[in-house]
């Protein structure tokens, strides 16, 4: 008997424990770079990162976690600007979403817009994956006007875990690593669809 032919499209999406999703140059392949073995391209320009990285996070007593370094999101990613729907499919795989924001708000950046536009993208996107689980990395604390804007980010939103961290000089990463565990451990694993 005879077989069937045909045309098929697969679509690849990544399978992550975690997604580091923020705007571009918000430090999330430098912050992958140095919490795993993984070799993120990191420069000082933006959408260096076209392509989903994979980092595997170790943790005491065996205990893995794969992150995913998303590329740079840009407003307008739910409607695919920017190859918003390539970058934002590979979230919908992710059991947490950890959003990365440059809390010092260099180049002009002010970090609580930044993160109602991220989170209202993915809410357009698809609805179900804004109620998945979600943390802020509230990144470049060594830089001005940090501090501040930190404070300013607690305040607007108080219910939401956060880690201040600089992937830079390396400061709040051990606690970083604490909190991701905890946070993992938090949000068990689930069907992700």
């Amino acid at each position: 008997e005879e077989g069937e032919q045909g045309h098929f499209l697969f679509e690849l999406r990544t399978i992550a424990d975690a997604g580091l999703v923020g705007y571009p140059n918000a430090g999330k392949s430098t912050l992958l770079r140095i919490i795993s073995a993984a070799r993120p391209k990191v420069a000082p320009y933006p959408f260096t990162t076209l392509h989903p990285i994979i980092g595997v996070v170790e943790f005491p007593g065996y205990r893995r976690a794969a992150i995913a370094d998303i590329p740079g999101l840009i407003e307008g990613a739910h409607r695919n600007l920017g190859l918003g729907h390539d970058f934002l499919r590979h979230i919908t795989r992710c059991r947490i979403l950890l959003f990365v924001v440059d809390v010092a708000g260099s180049e002009g950046r002010n970090p609580i817009e930044d993160l109602q536009n991220l989170r209202r993208e993915i809410d357009l996107y698809d609805p179900m994956l804004s109620e998945r689980p979600w943390c802020i990395i509230a990144n470049k604390m060594d830089l001005p006007g940090a501090k501040e804007n930190l404070e300013a980010l607690r305040n607007r939103f108080p219910s939401i875990e956060l880690a201040a961290i600089s992937a830079k000089t390396g400061g709040g990463l051990d606690s970083l690593r604490m909190k991701l565990e905890k946070w993992l451990e938090s949000f068990p694993v689930a069907a992700v669809t």
